[in-house]
């Protein structure tokens, strides 16, 4: 073998030449004017999209009106920005085939709070799916942000994910209209944000809080519930929502959650493989909870159980 040749073994077809040129299959159908692209697709029933866009660059987008382009002959529809769909969970949690066409789709969180909504443009939060803060008895798949976490409570009040972005949409005016997921996390909402319209399609079965439980322990735990049928929960979850919006329109008094600052924050962490001991740290702000749960702050070991005691809500 010559020096500085090297090869490499391919199954099936012996040593072949790294950089060797490899023969092009579907050379022979583009050379005789054969080749298939997009725009030679033609089915039945088959649709085309234009795209409009701004003409001015980074100007702020305050509303679209669509009348014209929608009352336009063969115009099935017309898709804006209207509903923005947050997947927290990754691609397992949302099926995008579901989704209204109005809708965006986001997968994966901004990093700091309030995650997008700052942007703006938000009539109503709905929050679908969720589950209840840690600590919750008879929850499935119990915990807030991970399962390290013990407990985070703002004010004296403690919340989980849903009432963390809650409370950040009622301090930006954003209304959560609805919540929907296990019967713990109704519970919950109904606790927190005034009025909201509420609905659960399954329940936990596991009883008591599991503080004795390190982050791996917590994880274990609460892994049963009974759930409805599947017809029978997205028919509830549906009209549920769909009474959420009509209320909503007809009455503005509810979905605000009351924000005094300043903030005070409290963070407990369980035990974890790394950190045998629980931690917790604090966080103050003077105006804002979003900017108050965005602080990073060193964490402390929680001295004994009265210790715990005094740092925990309830």
């Amino acid at each position: 073998m010559p020096d500085g040749e090297h090869h490499e073994t391919v199954p099936g077809r012996g040593i072949r030449k790294i950089g060797e040129s490899v023969l092009r299959k579907e050379d022979d159908r583009y050379i005789r004017g054969r080749g298939r692209y997009a725009d030679d697709v033609n089915v039945q029933g088959q649709l085309y999209a234009a795209f409009v866009r701004s003409d001015h660059a980074h100007g702020i987008l305050k509303s679209v009106d669509i009348s014209a382009a929608a009352s336009m002959p063969g115009v099935v529809a017309v898709l804006t920005g209207e509903d923005y769909v947050a997947d927290g969970h990754g691609p397992s949690a949302v099926d995008v085939q579901d989704l209204d066409p109005r809708a965006e789709y986001m997968r994966g969180w901004p990093e700091l709070w309030p995650l997008g909504l700052e942007e703006g443009g938000y009539d109503y939060l709905a929050v679908v799916g969720q589950h209840a803060k840690s600590r919750t008895p008879l929850s499935n798949m119990t915990h807030t942000q991970s399962y390290r976490t013990l407990e985070i409570s703002v004010n004296g009040t403690a919340i989980g994910e849903f009432g963390q972005i809650a409370m950040c949409a009622s301090e930006l005016g954003v209304r959560t209209i609805y919540a929907a997921g296990e019967k713990a996390l109704a519970e919950e909402a109904e606790a927190l944000v005034p009025g909201i319209e509420t609905v659960w399609v399954k329940r936990g079965t596991r009883p008591g809080r599991g503080d004795e439980c390190s982050e791996d322990q917590y994880r274990a735990r609460n892994v049963s519930a009974i759930h409805f049928h599947p017809e029978r929960a997205r028919a509830l979850i549906r009209a549920g929502a769909v009474t959420a919006v009509h209320r909503a329109e007809s009455d503005d008094s509810f979905g605000i959650i009351d924000l005094q600052p300043p903030f005070r924050g409290t963070f407990v962490q369980r035990p974890w493989a790394e950190e045998p001991r629980r931690l917790y740290t604090r966080r103050e702000h003077p105006e804002s909870v979003a900017a108050m749960m965005n602080q990073s702050q060193e964490w402390q070991p929680v001295a004994d159980e009265d210790h715990l005691r005094e740092l925990l809500v309830d």
